[in-house]
């Protein structure tokens, strides 16, 4: 496979047209590199960079993230998604203040065996807060090398992605790494983007195997189609105008660790709230919110059940009032503050 001086043409680019501001570039410092690095898989610059600042000051260490309360980090990760990230990065602070004396290990091999850190995180932390030699194989490098080089199949399945390993490790220059990866990070953010991407500025133009046949659209190969199954849960939305009830979920798994609905089928919902000290006011149905997952769809029924206390606390019960005007700040998965706020024009 041709290199064409692949990685002197991205670092020149990089150095001229790359990013060079972020929040958490120009720093050794390990845990910003590692937290910036996990908030950004599979989610964009522009929605990580709020949420880094706010886990900085409310977390500057990795000693102050290991010491924290498992729900006060989900609370500040709650709207980025993909959760189980925000899970590992606790689990991960915690193994790293206990098992390394708080300090990161500067390996890629000794990163990746920490909790939630990956073949090409792990190179990335290794790149930018130890400088040394390894590749990365994100999202979007997986996209750049596919066009550039005519990569075909599908990047999440095995074969192609050791295809794509050799070659992003082939392509890594001796020196000026940090600038090279950087530069691969950029070109996929930047110019190689998914949709409408900017060829006319690329520095591979000319070379790229997808610009040249006119396949940037059909390059990276898609995913095979497969249908996904579909689950149902009923869920009941009890409030009293001012607050609504909520549980924690188990540690682990969907949602894990964050504030739920009650699940409760419609024929149990008034008994379920009066087993609660609740007096049922008026119960309707809202409306269906279909969530897709990686691996299945699941449509949420939820039942507005309107109510008034006649005891005092749930809190013996395993459920908690949540006020409804700290819905935006709780740790709650996204259709289920969907439904929350749609309560406003309907108590």
């Amino acid at each position: 496979m041709k290199n064409f001086n692949f990685a002197e043409r991205l670092i020149v680019w990089q150095r001229r047209h790359g990013r060079h501001d972020l929040p958490w570039q120009g720093t050794r410092d390990a845990y910003r590199v590692w937290l910036s690095e996990i908030m950004l898989q599979q989610t964009q610059v522009t929605t990580v960079i709020p949420y880094y600042r706010r886990f900085l000051e409310c977390f500057p260490t990795v000693a102050a993230l290991a010491g924290a309360q498992i729900s006060a980090v989900l609370e500040l990760w709650a709207g980025l998604g993909y959760y189980a990230r925000a899970r590992n990065l606790h689990r991960c602070a915690q193994t790293i203040v206990a098992e390394h004396g708080g300090g990161f290990p500067a390996t890629p091999q000794g990163l990746a065996e920490l909790p939630g850190i990956g073949r090409s995180t792990a190179a990335a932390i290794s790149v930018f807060a130890f400088g040394n030699r390894a590749a990365i194989l994100d999202g979007n490098v997986k996209r750049v090398l596919a066009r550039c080089f005519g990569i075909e199949g599908f990047p999440g399945e095995a074969r192609t992605e050791r295809e794509m390993w050799t070659l992003a490790e082939s392509l890594l220059p001796v020196a000026k790494v940090e600038a090279y990866t950087q530069g691969l990070m950029d070109l996929g953010a930047m110019l190689c983007t998914r949709r409408k991407p900017s060829c006319g500025r690329c520095p591979m133009l000319g070379n790229c195997v997808a610009q040249r046949d006119g396949r940037q659209h059909e390059l990276p190969a898609s995913r095979p189609a497969k249908k996904l199954p579909e689950r149902e849960a009923a869920l009941i939305l009890i409030t009293d105008g001012e607050r609504v009830l909520v549980e924690r979920r188990p540690p682990t798994g969907i949602w894990g660790g964050l504030l739920v609905l009650p699940e409760c089928p419609v024929d149990a919902a008034q008994m379920f709230a009066q087993s609660l000290g609740c007096r049922v006011i008026k119960m309707n149905p809202l409306p269906a919110l279909r969530h897709v997952f990686t691996h299945f769809r699941l449509d949420l029924k939820p039942l507005l059940c309107c109510v008034e206390m006649t005891e005092a606390s749930v809190t013996d019960l395993g459920f908690e009032w949540l006020r409804l005007g700290d819905v935006a700040q709780a740790a709650l998965p996204t259709p289920v503050r969907k439904i929350i706020t749609s309560l406003a024009n309907k108590v």
